[in-house]
């Protein structure tokens, strides 16, 4: 959570967060916890957030978000941002498990195409926890668990960085590649 007030810094665009999991330890503490073994406490400790950075130069606009996770399991969420005018971005983070993601995911796309105005093109993205997810009327899905779908417009194949374009003097930035597609 410690990271969402900075996102705007760090980026250069505009953040639109919205947070799944609030921290268990607060304040900076959990954070120094974290840092010991990023790889072993990851966001046990200070929790986790969604977030779609845009361009300052585009409109952004938040549309809200919902929580797609059962009661009893881990909170997962998912928002939507209008862009533009033109596209609404909904980012989300599924459970695991074939039928929970299959459950999450289809409450996402629903969620997402009722935030999306007529005309827009839907954007849905993010950790889906699930391969080969396949959406009627969704572009084609990346290769791994994190996906970039859009419906409405034509998209290039998806891009998945290799470790070199998302590592930083020797650190990975990121435990998941980034997925790049191009709209058309």
């Amino acid at each position: 959570m410690w990271g969402i007030s900075r996102l705007e810094e760090w980026s250069a665009m505009t953040a639109i967060a919205v947070v799944a999991r609030p921290p268990r330890v607060p304040g900076r503490v959990g954070v120094r916890v974290t840092r010991m073994n990023q790889g072993l406490f990851r966001s046990a400790f200070v929790g986790q957030a969604n977030a779609v950075l845009v361009a300052r130069s585009l409109t952004a606009e938040d549309r809200g978000h919902l929580r797609i996770s059962d009661p009893g399991r881990e909170r997962r969420v998912v928002q939507a941002v209008g862009v533009a005018g033109e596209y609404v971005i909904a980012n989300l983070h599924a459970n695991g498990g074939v039928e929970i993601a299959q459950q999450e995911i289809e409450r996402s796309r629903a969620f997402a195409e009722a935030a999306s105005r007529v005309g827009e093109v839907t954007v849905l993205a993010g950790d889906f926890n699930l391969e080969n997810v396949r959406l009627d009327g969704y572009s084609t899905p990346a290769t791994g668990i994190d996906h970039v779908l859009v419906k409405g417009a034509s998209v290039s194949q998806p891009l998945v960085w290799p470790r070199e374009r998302h590592e930083v003097d020797g650190l990975v930035l990121s435990d998941h590649p980034p997925v790049e597609v191009t709209i058309r």
